[in-house]
């Protein structure tokens, strides 16, 4: 059984499959909100505006604040954004 994560308040919440391990996730998450369909602002997110919310610490996995760089591992990966 998996441990997934409670969402924060005030949060959007992507799931991210991978069947490999990335270097960096900012590549990963943004191609994962263009292609979801649950939130319309999120869908629309452009790299400007990914690079400023992880300036701002709203990007976070497993309750800590996420870096452009951060690694993401294969399987899944729960990111939430802050809103």
């Amino acid at each position: 059984m998996q441990n997934i994560p409670p969402i924060p308040s005030n949060s959007f919440r992507i799931t991210v499959n991978l069947d490999y391990a990335e270097k960096r996730m900012d590549k990963v998450l943004l191609q994962a909100l263009q292609n979801q369909d649950e939130n319309a602002e999120l869908k629309k997110m452009t790299r400007a505006l990914m690079k400023s919310l992880f300036a701002k610490g709203k990007i976070m996995i497993k309750g800590q604040r996420a870096r452009p760089s951060s690694a993401l591992a294969k399987g899944t990966t729960y990111i939430d954004i802050l809103i």
